[in-house]
């Protein structure tokens, strides 16, 4: 069985695409490209799935049409339209500097003290200013200046807070 923190968001599915299973894939990482992998997670009912790729051609940068394994009416494709697509976090390649979606489920930790100040919920990219929204709701900008080391393996990142930025 697959557990969530085993993986990360990656995307989403949107409509089906030809009368041949093949899918929309709306993407914010492409990981599966980068490192070739096999398969994605998708969830389906609160359940973490793989689904084995058959091929996949992108239509923009943040866009792909994906065929799975098995997957070969429109009818079946259509039946995953909207499911959260996951990407395992043991095949994300860790010589790279980890991508802002694998960053989901790190612990946020203050450098001066290592004390933890949250964990990571989800990442707000929408402005230009790109922010880390705490469990608790709180927003501290990811901004490399602040962040003094992340660490895949135990799934931290260090960062110097700004005096009074946890208090607002």
């Amino acid at each position: 069985m697959i557990k969530n923190e085993e993986v990360y968001k990656i995307g989403r599915l949107g409509k089906s695409h030809g009368i041949k299973g093949e899918i929309s894939f709306q993407f914010d990482d492409d990981v599966f490209d980068r490192v070739d992998a096999d398969y994605l997670v998708l969830e389906i009912d609160g359940i973490l799935v793989p689904f084995f790729m058959e091929e996949y051609r992108f239509r923009s940068d943040s866009l792909a049409l994906v065929k799975f394994c098995d997957i070969d009416t429109q009818e079946r494709a259509s039946e995953l339209t909207g499911c959260d697509v996951y990407f395992p976090r043991d095949l994300a390649d860790e010589d790279d500097t980890p991508t802002l979606a694998s960053l989901v489920g790190f612990d946020l930790i203050e450098a001066s003290n290592n004390k933890k100040v949250g964990t990571i919920a989800s990442i707000d990219d929408s402005t230009a200013n790109i922010l880390f929204e705490l469990e608790d709701g709180r927003l501290i900008p990811a901004t490399d200046d602040l962040i003094t080391d992340i660490n895949t393996k135990d799934r931290t990142i260090k960062m110097e807070i700004p005096e009074g930025l946890l208090e607002l």
